[in-house]
């Protein structure tokens, strides 16, 4: 079987559902290494008549090797599948910038591209909360995860060698340390077995009616508006204040047509008497 069968075999395997990150992975270490002439003449043809068929070409044949990085990122608690994906966006980015007469190989310079997509969907989804946010914390975050040994703290000595190792302060690897060891609080807590009760965020938080002085402030309002109401209703004619309050002030609101047969007149004159009765209101009580 030649090389170019076996690509487009691949390819086509590729182009269809999967079923299993498995049968992914399984798939791409399937396909052929490219060789530099061939990736070279794919190049320009992408670069110089836009081909698109090429750039699949260059994207499929280096699937592998962002498999390969992403594999170093299992780590994290993260979904491999999610991951590799990731990279594959940062293998796309690369290929539509490759330059193949620099020399370089676009594995090479794919490189830099896949880790920087990877690291981006990382921080996204390790924590709720994102633990770096600068370039420098970015940094600090994937050496320190290389360089600690185990899940425990770093001593004194350990952390002074970090930050010497990566040129930063010795309290910026010590905040960063914290940060990872943290994980993400619910805010609405759950008891764990054998508990009573669970305390969350929300528990410390105000009622909206804990203030005294903002309750009391807020019946005085309620009782002046309630009184103006009445005030205003009382200013109506008979038929308008009940026409209002037999549509609004109620529980069960009566319908146009009910209020027009037992006043003899047509449902859009008491539609009419209840737009000019609301209007009253509004002026009377601003």
């Amino acid at each position: 079987m030649t090389n170019a069968v076996a690509l487009n075999q691949n390819y086509q395997v590729l182009a269809g559902p999967i079923g299993s990150i498995d049968a992914y992975l399984q798939t791409v270490t399937q396909i052929p290494i490219m060789k530099r002439d061939a990736e070279v003449a794919l190049a320009n043809r992408y670069r110089e008549n836009d081909d698109l068929e090429a750039a699949r070409e260059l994207v499929f044949s280096h699937l592998r090797f962002v498999v390969h990085i992403a594999r170093g990122y299992s780590g994290y608690g993260l979904n491999l599948a999610d991951i590799v994906q990731e990279g594959n966006v940062g293998l796309m980015k690369a290929v539509k910038r490759f330059d193949p007469t620099v020399g370089v190989r676009l594995v090479s310079f794919a490189v830099h591209w896949i880790r920087s997509e990877i690291h981006e969907y990382v921080l996204r989804n390790w924590r709720m909360v994102k633990v770096a946010t600068t370039k420098a914390q970015r940094k600090l975050f994937f050496n320190l995860r290389k360089k600690k040994k185990n899940l425990s703290w770093l001593s004194v000595e350990d952390t002074l060698a970090i930050a010497n190792d990566l040129g930063v302060k010795v309290t910026d690897v010590t905040e960063m340390e914290k940060r990872m060891s943290s994980a993400d609080m619910s805010f609405n807590a759950v008891p764990a077995a054998g508990e009573s009760d669970g305390y969350g965020p929300e528990t410390y938080l105000p009622a909206p009616d804990s203030d005294p002085q903002v309750a009391l402030e807020n019946e005085d309002e309620q009782s002046f508006q309630t009184a103006e109401l009445g005030r205003a209703l009382s200013e109506l004619d008979d038929r308008t204040r009940d026409i209002l309050n037999r549509r609004w002030l109620t529980e069960n609101k009566e319908t146009l047509t009910e209020l027009a047969l037992e006043y003899g007149v047509s449902a859009e004159r008491i539609r009419q008497i209840e737009s000019r009765g609301l209007k009253l209101l509004k002026t009377s009580m601003a």
